[in-house]
């Protein structure tokens, strides 16, 4: 009998390969600093030079950076080869913002759907974490802090879906979405009533993934992300007829 030859990776390519699953499923996330070598290498089970030339692979695919004397980052690259370019052009065209609140629509209720569907009890407990700080961040006036906290609370439920794409993408829209949300607070002019208002929609979204119902998940986050576009429209419009107020004075 003819036995086939087995392939066996490398080491170096299955530390590598570890490596690099641990970026996609999101526990190293972009910035992140790999531990020390030696504790690395005690934790993986391996040599220090296999980890090394592991290392130096994934650094030539641009997927870790290493710093002189400063240890080895996953890289930010994904996220700001997105987010940079997006960022300026909202800026400069505002009409965007709608397709910005569009955009959120789709990917939020679909992650709180698959969220209600896959979370774990690690998930809940991290969903609750966030949404008691943004019910904190909200009872108080900082829009930095309220802005903080609503963009952790939207992530850990894209975290939550188990879509390796849904939770990287939500990840390199980071810095987009802040800005987005920063906005969106900011046109909202939330008050106290607003702010109930907003929280009593976070926490449908809440309470529909802890309860397992999906649909009822997706609609949730649905009413919410409907809420806000519908409130910065009311702003837009109410913007547009203080200046041609203005422009019949002057």
């Amino acid at each position: 009998m003819t036995y086939s030859k087995l392939n066996l990776p490398r080491i170096p390519d299955a530390i590598a390969h570890q490596l690099e699953t641990r970026i996609i499923e999101g526990s190293l996330k972009p910035g992140d600093r790999l531990p020390a070598e030696r504790e690395l290498a005690l934790e993986l089970g391996v040599s220090r030079p296999s980890l090394r030339e592991a290392i130096k692979q994934l650094v030539s695919r641009q997927l870790l950076v290493s710093r002189h004397g400063g240890g080895t980052y996953v890289t930010d690259r994904l996220a700001t080869s997105f987010s940079d370019p997006w960022q300026q052009l909202i800026d400069q065209h505002p009409f965007l913002q709608d397709d910005m609140l569009e955009f959120r629509h789709l990917l939020e209720a679909s992650a709180a759907e698959l969220a209600a569907q896959r979370a774990t009890e690690a998930d809940l407990q991290r969903l609750e974490q966030a949404y008691t700080r943004l019910d904190l961040a909200y009872q108080g006036e900082d829009r930095s802090i309220q802005v903080a906290a609503e963009v952790a609370f939207h992530l850990t439920i894209a975290e939550s879906a188990h879509n390796a794409l849904f939770g990287h993408l939500m990840s390199s829209l980071l810095r987009l979405l802040h800005e987005h949300v920063r906005r969106s607070l900011r046109d909202l002019s939330v008050s106290p009533e607003s702010g109930q208002q907003l929280m009593r929609q976070h926490q449908a979204i809440r309470d529909a993934i802890v309860n397992r119902q999906a649909d009822a998940a997706r609609l949730a986050a649905q009413t919410h992300i409907n809420y806000v576009r519908q409130r910065i429209s009311e702003a837009s419009r109410s913007e547009k007829r203080q200046q041609r107020s203005l422009r019949h004075l002057s």
